[in-house]
């Protein structure tokens, strides 16, 4: 059962200055002596008083560290970005991706005991769906799940209101984790590696081992995950041991924690941490004004500056491993000349705005938010920078803030657009609303044949380049950092910190 109980972060986020950690333990070596047992605490980036254990609605780094612990969605997106089995063993359309059937493994438990069952799946879909419970997402517009059954207690076939030609893609989202008929939002029960024990919203929450998982257990016995507004102590609380793994290390501290007894993980991810343009608001309604924001960017300086090198150039569209990426597209560049032509021709001549930011978008957020108004300024755009805490970033403004800064994980360019770009989107920070886009967006989730699929996808993306509301500058390669006490941490294309996968770690023996 889960106690709410009031826990302080026992001074993990008490440190403001680097600190030593006396003899420097060498990088773990992979195929040392792995020891079970112990306590493995994480320092996750942001975090608040709206923190969560609700599987379908995470929205922090936080959030999101503790739901991949707790519930497993149907598939997995592997470490390299593919997909896998997980609660499911297979996963297939009919001919034309109007239903799907999904057959489940028999031997997975909840954390209460339960044996998961096609009607847990059918209730999960259910919550997700419900527009009181569930975050209104894409599943919400694409499965009929009136006319989904269990064929029997191992399997399911989904009914789909349209044609939908990745809804497996949709179903490995972390959002989308299965929870049991009795679920209780107050006694979270899933089937993860841990299950929930204490959680104190905007400080921390504690795991412990699920002794009947299915998969592979976990080593540790307890996983503690803080919340941690400021990068300084992040840092610092993993150089004084007091947690031993943090997601989104500061770039240009790689060098510095790996003198200190820690190591950076890199990771090659399209995550990306755009600036959002509410399209429906004053000034950026105007095309012209997104166009000249977007101009205002020299990207290879953020690139080089806000991440240290740790990523690549983007072209203000998202998903590039998607095969369907619109990399044809000619290149956005710095331009301040067309900046003050566009802005003349809007009459915003002397264009002034309120850039929000927090350090709870990730490392180099901040950074890029200080490098656009040192850009803009040079186009005579001022541009005033509103450092908002985390509580705040993330509270009752979120997605309404009218010139602004998120984070994303890497997503294909479907499963993406469905999350960001649509009305009817849970996270449209943009409030992006273009019936043509939507149009032909519907038609490209319907197209069975790729390559026509694909020609509908890349006119999404040319509609986005020339009249969204993001910039999207670049992304990221993804740097956290461990301690050398510890090993199982391996680079993840997906998600921060080896994919958040704790119960993979273990403390090196003899630590």
């Amino acid at each position: 059962m889960l106690r709410l109980a009031a826990i302080a972060a026992a001074g993990a986020v008490g440190t403001t200055t680097l600190a030593g950690c006396g003899t420097v333990p060498p990088p773990p070596d992979p195929a040392a002596p792995r020891r079970r047992g112990g306590t493995l605490s994480h320092g996750a980036t942001g975090g608040g008083l709206k923190d969560s254990l609700d599987p379908h609605f995470p929205v922090t780094n936080p959030d999101i560290a503790r739901v991949n612990n707790l519930y497993e969605p149907l598939l997995f997106w592997d470490s390299a970005y593919q997909l896998a089995p997980a609660l499911a063993t297979a996963v297939t359309p009919n001919r034309d991706a109007t239903s799907w059937t999904v057959e489940l493994r028999r031997d997975v438990a909840f954390h209460h005991g339960k044996t998961m069952t096609a009607e847990d799946v059918l209730f999960t879909m259910s919550r997700i769906t419900d527009p009181e419970t569930g975050a209104a997402g894409p599943l919400t517009e694409v499965l009929d799940i009136k006319n989904s059954r269990a064929l029997d207690k191992h399997t399911v076939r989904f009914a789909l209101k349209q044609p939908y030609s990745v809804f497996d893609q949709l179903i490995a989202e972390y959002t989308a984790g299965i929870v049991p008929t009795d679920f209780d939002p107050a006694n979270p029960v899933g089937t993860g590696a841990f299950r929930a024990d204490t959680f104190t919203p905007g400080q921390l929450s504690r795991f412990r081992r699920h002794d009947d998982y299915w998969g592979e257990a976990a080593w540790v016995d307890e996983l503690v995950i803080y919340d941690f507004a400021d990068d300084a102590a992040k840092v610092n609380a993993l150089l004084a041991g007091q947690v031993q793994s943090i997601d989104n290390l500061p770039s240009y501290l790689t060098d510095a924690v790996a003198e200190q007894g820690s190591s950076a993980l890199v990771s090659d991810t399209g995550a990306w941490m755009p600036f959002t343009m509410r399209v429906d608001t004053e000034p950026f309604s105007d095309v012209r004004v997104r166009e000249a924001m977007r101009l205002v960017v020299d990207r290879q300086q953020m690139i080089d500056q806000a991440l240290g090198g740790y990523g690549f150039v983007g072209n203000d569209l998202y998903a590039p491993f998607d095969p369907a990426y619109a990399d044809d597209l000619p290149q956005r560049e710095q331009d301040l000349d067309k900046v003050r032509s566009l802005l003349k021709q809007a009459g915003h001549e002397d264009l002034q705005v309120e850039l929000v930011t927090s350090s709870a978008v990730g490392a180099g957020g901040v950074e890029a938010a200080n490098l656009f108004v040192d850009q803009a300024r040079k186009a005579g755009i001022d541009v005033r920078l509103n450092k908002a805490d985390p509580n705040t970033f993330y509270g009752e403004q979120y997605l309404q803030w009218p010139f602004a800064q998120d984070f994303w994980v890497t997503r294909n360019y479907v499963p993406q657009v469905a999350s960001c770009a649509l009305p009817s989107s849970p996270y449209n920070e943009t409030h992006f609303d273009d019936a043509e886009f939507q149009e032909l967006f519907a038609q490209a989730t319907r197209t069975v044949d790729e390559a026509r699929r694909g020609e509908l996808l890349h006119r999404c993306q040319e509609i986005e380049h020339e009249r969204g509301g993001l910039i999207v500058w670049g992304f990221k390669k993804q740097v956290d950092g461990y301690s050398n006490l510890v090993q199982g941490f391996e680079p993840d294309r997906y998600l921060p910190s080896g994919g958040y996968k704790f119960h993979r770690v273990s403390f090196v023996e003899g630590a």
